[in-house]
């Protein structure tokens, strides 16, 4: 066997040599199985059967015979001539074994890793979604006899590692004694790691709670992955005794190689048949309207939602990269916002079913650092603290679906700020500073503070969410429960349908199927990554300076609403599976984005669009009614000798400027708060840079 390893490594000279000239910060020769199978089938089959293995002989010799071990002594006697050969003269090399045949049953779920796969030799995909700290690990143990004082070596195998004991030698080669002390600080050590991956979002269906496994990671595979990175993990199932006494024992992976994969939202397998079945569909030219209604067609109405739900699922174009290494986020954020009862759970279950790679949490029972990340202390690794990546980072390059999002702690909501703008997250918890990606979509539901939804008062005002996170939504729609004698028969009719049995139902069945449709998804992520057309380009500018162009005193839009029509209009595109943003795009987009305004951005006082309806909590109507009242208190103050001016003169002035009772004793309240105003008598007010 170890002939026929020597003329394999014959044929690697390239990567040997480049091996020997990157030591010691590379350490591994990499063999790819399928290569090793060409080279010699025989071979190929053995390091899959007995990986590692090692034979002792009645004087404690040790002779490798897994076909990994043997590779590792041929690797070692080679004598590679290295730059930096370290403290033992003699480098040790590992050897990782890549790309493991998928057809042989050496590849596994995580699910299907149990009492059976110990010992086996097999390969895995998951999401690391924790990780340890890097501890030492005994590799060279070197000891002192207690007799003479003569030093001896005891190299600890991989097995002693395992087990976390340390192997002394049998008995001093210069006097016989049997006593020794371990020197720690001249002994060799390894790096080590503990990860735990857990199964791919993509490959659960109906609420499956997603399974785990821990990874143990030695030497130069330590610091290769970060939490939310999806990863192939090789290696062999160990166990992993309790650390009191019991009979139940832990499974892990004892990792040979680990390799970070592409966190692709379309990782899924689409076959040829399927790919012309996909380009015929979008051919059609009511592609648009076949994707709208095979959203959640048990919902009656809300085409406008679903529109915006498939521009979602669908993202902009991929890796825009400003010339400046700035990063423009691609991913469309929605918010549902609107009174009880009317489906809005309904359509964030119906996208965690349909989208390729999904997350769903509510509010009530998410914190922010289930959002974002957390610190926990892991017993596995001694005690010390490990990250554990949250929802939004797992979901990456997926959408986060996230119902109740008012009922969120403010403390939670803030974690959002830099997840949805940003993309990252950055922790600083337990002495641990790091950054993770989160290029996650979010579609949010949220109720009103007072059941329901008012058109007259600022959204700041009826939900229980800061202007700044409201700001970072694309699209806000509110969903208004409004009776209407024939709506509510459409509806009703449309319920009953679900109820019943047969041919009623066939109107309920999505048009492209759901399997279909998710792979449609799947396949315009992959492969369309559409650019703006100078037409359609000159369109959303023409659009967006038309609508900054109102009153001076009101902000009609923001720089990020036109980000957000960019986003919009080439996920129109990518529907149509073309790589050019069209005018029809422009159009499409224009006319949603002219819905939401209409709907959440209007002044019902002054019938213009305020855009800090949205992302202020002052829109112009309440701007101009604080500086009508100050106008009035310091009018006030101006006629009387005291200088104050008490709250029923304060009112009635403002009632014949038609300002509401109410709304002005509002505003006197802010104005104290803020300490603008303050009251050194009973409801008499003067202006605190009065006072002296």
């Amino acid at each position: 066997m170890k002939d026929r390893i020597e003329k394999f490594l014959e044929t690697k000279t390239e990567a040997l040599n480049a091996l020997a000239e990157k030591y010691p910060e590379t350490k591994s020769l990499n063999v790819d199985w399928s290569e090793l199978e060409k080279f010699d089938k025989e071979l190929a089959e053995n390091v899959l059967i007995n990986p590692y293995g090692v034979l002792y002989d009645s004087h404690g010799t040790k002779a490798p015979t897994g076909i990994i071990d043997i590779f590792e002594q041929v690797l070692y006697e080679m004598n590679l001539p290295v730059l930096d050969p370290g403290k033992t003269g003699t480098p040790d090399f590992h050897v990782r074994l890549t790309n493991l045949p998928k057809d042989r049953g050496y590849t596994y779920m995580i699910r299907f890793i149990d009492s059976e796969t110990i010992t086996r030799f097999l390969s895995t995909e998951g999401v690391v979604n924790r990780i340890s700290d890097v501890f030492p690990k005994l590799h060279v143990a070197r000891f002192r006899c207690n007799g003479c004082g003569q030093t001896a070596e005891q190299v600890q195998d991989r097995e002693d590692r395992l087990r976390g004991q340390i192997v002394t030698p049998i008995r001093c080669n210069s006097c016989g004694k049997m006593d020794f002390r371990f020197m720690a600080e001249e002994s060799d050590w390894l790096d080590f790691q503990i990860l735990e991956i857990q199964e791919p979002l993509e490959y659960l269906k109906g609420g499956e709670q997603a399974r785990k496994v821990k990874i143990w990671v030695e030497d130069d595979l330590t610091d290769r992955v970060t939490a939310g990175d999806k990863v192939v993990v090789t290696g062999v199932i160990r166990l992993q005794p309790p650390q009191k006494k019991g009979s139940v024992y832990t499974k892990f992976i004892e990792a040979n190689y680990i390799e970070p994969i592409e966190k692709d939202f379309e990782d899924i397998e689409i076959t040829k048949k399927e790919e012309k079945e996909i380009k015929k569909l979008a051919k059609d030219p009511q592609i648009h309207n076949l994707i709208v209604d095979s959203i959640a067609p048990s919902i009656y109405g809300y085409k406008e939602v679903k529109e915006a739900i498939a521009l979602q699922m669908f993202g902009g174009r991929q890796g825009k990269v400003l010339p400046d290494g700035g990063k423009v986020r691609a991913d469309i954020h929605l918010l549902l916002i609107g009174d009880p009862g009317v489906a809005k759970s309904r359509l964030l279950k119906y996208v965690d079913q349909i989208a390729p790679k999904s997350i769903y949490v509510s509010g009530k029972g998410t914190t922010g650092a289930g959002l974002t990340a957390t610190a926990e202390k892991d017993e596995l690794a001694e005690g010390a603290w490990t990250l554990k990546a949250g929802a939004l980072v797992l979901a990456g390059g997926g959408i986060a679906c996230i119902d109740e999002f008012d009922k969120m702690e403010k403390e939670d909501r803030a974690a959002m700020h830099e997840a949805m703008e940003q993309q990252t997250i950055s922790v600083a918890k337990a002495g641990i500073v790091a950054r993770f990606k989160c290029n996650t979509a979010i579609l949010a539901a949220s109720n009103p503070k007072f059941s329901r939804f008012d058109n007259y008062k600022p959204l700041g005002e009826q939900f229980d969410i800061p202007p700044t996170l409201l700001s970072r939504f694309d699209l806000i729609f509110p969903i208004q429960d409004i009776v209407d004698r024939e709506t509510d028969r459409k509806i009703a009719e449309h319920m009953m349908k679900m109820h019943k049995t047969g041919e009623y139902q066939k109107d309920l069945e999505p048009v492209i199927p759901t399997d279909l449709f998710r792979k449609y998804i799947a396949f315009a992520r992959k492969n369309i990554q559409p650019l703006l057309s100078e037409e359609a380009a000159q369109k959303l500018t023409e659009y967006y300076v038309e609508l900054r162009g109102g009153s001076k005193e009101t902000v009609r839009a923001t720089p990020r609403q036109l980000e957000a029509l960019v986003r919009l209009a080439e996920a129109s595109a990518k529907i149509r599976l073309s790589n050019d943003v069209t005018m029809e795009d422009a159009d499409r987009v224009i006319k949603l984005t002219n819905f939401v305004l209409k709907e959440i951005a209007t002044d019902k006082n002054t019938g213009e669009i305020d855009i800090d309806r949205i992302v202020t909590d002052h829109p112009k109507s309440k701007r101009d009614g604080i500086r009508n009242v100050e106008d009035i208190i310091r009018g006030l103050i101006a006629n009387t000798p005291d200088r104050m001016a008490s709250l029923d003169d304060i009112i009635a002035a403002a009632t014949e400027k038609k300002i509401d009772k109410f709304e002005v004793e509002k505003i006197i309240n802010e104005l104290k708060s803020k300490g603008i105003i303050y009251e050194p008598r009973h409801d008499k007010y003067m202006f605190t840079e009065d006072q002296g």
